[in-house]
């Protein structure tokens, strides 16, 4: 490869016999699911029951919000529905990296959060370390390491770049003290900041929690409709009613029970593969010793990571809009990308040439222009809403549940002034104007990433407008 070649530009180049061999046997189901410890789902609502808190959608967001309810005020009735089962969409099908950000990185906090930076910061520092002491208080095991995070260049303008980014910085060299890659140009390391999560246990450790305190979940119990009752709120489900004085909206990438916040959010899919547990030998092949994640500076990233018994899940790189925007199981499957995916791991760690992928599995992730979550409340105040964490909301999931209860509880505090909770971000234009709109603005992306990372008139305009776009 020349030195002047973008490491993941082309089409498939590896050699394409043994990126086949390496997918023949993937399960196009998640990884995590398959843990013996998922716990049986709790029965659906049926019939009519009334409550002080209403919490509609049981993955964090919901999860880390019933938790926080009732350690504030253990005497708070509080229900959670879940339409599924806990934890089974995003909250159990993404990569497990908790990230201490809560505006999708420092420079897309400048761009739509530069007045408020300085006590983000000081919340996100705080918001991590509460989420990592609720799992010892609550005993949940989800498998949490907090061993930092790898930023890694592959393409030679990054490595300026990431010379001025927080972190230790390695050179080419001195990165193979961490991870040999033929790819690598440089290196950043963060100590600090980020771990690593089992998703699944994650979502299954805080049900459980939830349900010691009291919190009653009904799972396959999805809402279907939300009416104001003057000093109640009516949530109509399958089989029955809630009678609620607050509700939370936890919903995230699905349709909003509140049509004026349906286009503030699009889902996008993202994917994964996940590896064979490697050998002793294997990981001596490619050094990677230590227990970080790692993630590559393009803005069509990869981000990888081992799990405990020493897979590597790999995943990144495509983020797909489907046409209309609908959210449909077979979606969760999508073979070019999945070999894309395999060609990019081969690229990379070429030393594996002979690797096996168990696992090949997409989700959707709520996306919205500033790609950072946003809440706010609508009902008279009786119902606050968060969406929109756009691919990095393990973290952020438990602040926006603990500004969605300030909210409702009517307190003038740090987390309600901040522009996220008073604002909404742009709504992205509807159908059949979002799918062209949403590919244009991925190839202005590849484009970047060619010119090295240099934005064109489509970004340029774009992000001048507010409108933004990642996974």
């Amino acid at each position: 490869m020349r030195a002047d070649t973008p490491a993941y530009d082309l089409e498939i180049r590896t050699d394409e016999k043994r990126v086949r061999a390496s997918l023949a046997d993937a399960a196009l189901t998640p990884f995590w699911f398959e843990d013996p410890g998922r716990p049986l789902p709790r029965p659906a609502l049926i019939g009519a029951i009334e409550t002080d808190l209403l919490i509609v959608g049981g993955g964090y967001c919901g999860l880390w919000t019933a938790l926080q309810a009732k350690e504030q005020n253990p005497g708070r009735d509080v229900v959670l529905v879940e339409g599924e089962e806990i934890g089974w969409a995003a909250s159990g099908r993404n990569g497990g990296f908790v990230e201490d950000s809560l505006t999708h990185g420092p420079e897309n906090g400048q761009r739509y959060f530069a007045g408020d930076l300085d006590v983000l910061a000081t919340l996100a520092e705080e918001n991590f370390a509460a989420f990592e002491r609720s799992l010892i208080t609550h005993g949940i095991d989800a498998e949490w390491e907090a061993g930092g995070a790898l930023d890694v260049a592959t393409e030679r303008h990054q490595v300026e770049e990431l010379r001025a980014a927080p972190g230790r910085f390695y050179d080419r060299d001195e990165l193979a003290e961490l991870v040999r890659s033929p790819l690598y140009r440089a290196g950043s390391f963060r100590a600090t900041g980020a771990a690593l999560v089992h998703p699944a246990k994650l979502a299954w450790g805080l049900k459980d929690a939830c349900q010691r305190l009291g919190v009653r979940i009904f799972e396959h119990t999805p809402v279907t409709r939300l009416t104001d009752r003057g000093g109640t709120v009516r949530a109509t489900t399958g089989m029955g009613t809630i009678r609620a004085r607050n509700v939370v909206l936890a919903t995230n990438g699905f349709p909003s029970l509140l049509r004026r916040n349906r286009m503030l959010t699009i889902p996008i899919y993202d994917y994964v593969l996940m590896s064979e547990p490697l050998t002793p030998a294997q990981l001596d092949e490619i050094g990677w010793h230590g227990r970080f994640g790692i993630g590559d500076c393009s803005r069509q990233f990869h981000y990888y990571r081992k799990t405990a018994d020493n897979r590597i899940l790999w995943g990144g790189y495509d983020a797909v809009y489907h046409r209309g925007g609908g959210i449909r199981p077979e979606f969760d499957q999508r073979p070019e990308t999945f070999a894309r995916l395999a060609d990019h791991f081969l690229r990379t760690f070429p030393q594996l040439g002979d690797i096996r992928f168990t696992h090949a599995w997409g989700g959707m992730i709520d996306m919205s222009t500033q790609l950072a979550a946003f809440q706010g409340l609508a009902m008279g105040g009786k119902v606050a809403y968060s969406s929109g964490f756009t691919g990095l909301g393990v973290a952020a999931t438990r602040f926006a549940g603990s500004v969605m209860l300030d909210l409702l509880a009517g307190a003038d505090t740090p987390l309600t002034r901040l522009r996220m909770a008073t604002r909404r971000p742009l709504p992205i234009p509807p159908e059949p104007i979002a799918w062209p709109a949403v590919q244009v603005i991925r190839r202005a992306i590849a484009r970047a990433d060619r010119n090295g990372g240099r934005d064109g008139f489509i970004l340029r305009t774009a992000n001048l407008l507010g409108f933004s776009f990642d996974s």
